[in-house]
């Protein structure tokens, strides 16, 4: 069955590290929100007089949020649609606490989850403190306003969960705090391509 895997987390918990890592083992379509919608984020916060590498601040927000999930998930779903299995990176924060979000994803292209298996990777770092180390050690532009706004960007950084109607077997909480070695990532691939059908934790 074809398979829509979300790697959903904050801001440097590693969720595109971990994504990436499994679609290059299993040679998976992989569309990364802030890869696909960066282009138009930056042309419409420049021609609206605003910095091009704001990706937190409320005006953003209001302006480029939802293009940047639109134009991820259509391009996810039309892999699916052709019968491909598909990665999709982001946050998605407003969209995991809305229960019939996803059905009407897949209703889109004509799908519902008894044809599509989705499978929701919470990636997550066990404090606050190692959040701030990791956006600080990569060094983005991007990172630029949740650090000079920690205090309200860190309020984002709290343990997820989702409202979408699936059974517990299709969301993992994966603790990214160690490093990524084969052995955790082969526990990542036997949760979404294997026969274990209970909920995993991976802990450091």
């Amino acid at each position: 069955m074809r398979k829509l895997v979300f790697f959903i987390g904050g801001a440097g918990a590693g969720k595109t590290t971990v994504a990436k890592a499994l679609a290059a083992r299993r040679h998976a379509p992989l569309f990364d929100m802030d890869t696909l919608s960066r282009p138009a984020s930056e042309a419409i916060m420049r021609l609206s007089g605003l910095d091009p590498n704001d990706r937190d601040s409320p005006v953003y927000k209001t302006l480029c949020r939802d293009l940047g999930y639109r134009i991820t998930m259509d391009a996810a779903l039309e892999n699916v649609d052709l019968g491909s299995d598909a990665y999709v990176i982001g946050p998605f924060t407003k969209e995991t606490e809305d229960p019939l979000w996803l059905e009407r994803e897949l209703a889109g292209i004509g799908a519902a989850l008894q044809d599509v298996e989705v499978k929701v990777i919470f990636v997550e770092l066990q404090n606050e403190e190692l959040y701030r180390q990791r956006i600080q050690r990569r060094g983005s532009i991007l990172d630029a306003w949740k650090l000079a706004n920690w205090s309200a960007f860190s309020q984002s950084l709290a343990p997820r969960h989702t409202r979408w109607r699936l059974p517990a077997s299709s969301v993992l909480h994966y603790d990214n705090s160690a490093s990524l070695d084969h052995e955790r990532l082969s526990l990542i691939e036997q949760f979404v391509y294997g026969g274990n059908t209970d909920l995993i934790e991976i802990n450091p």
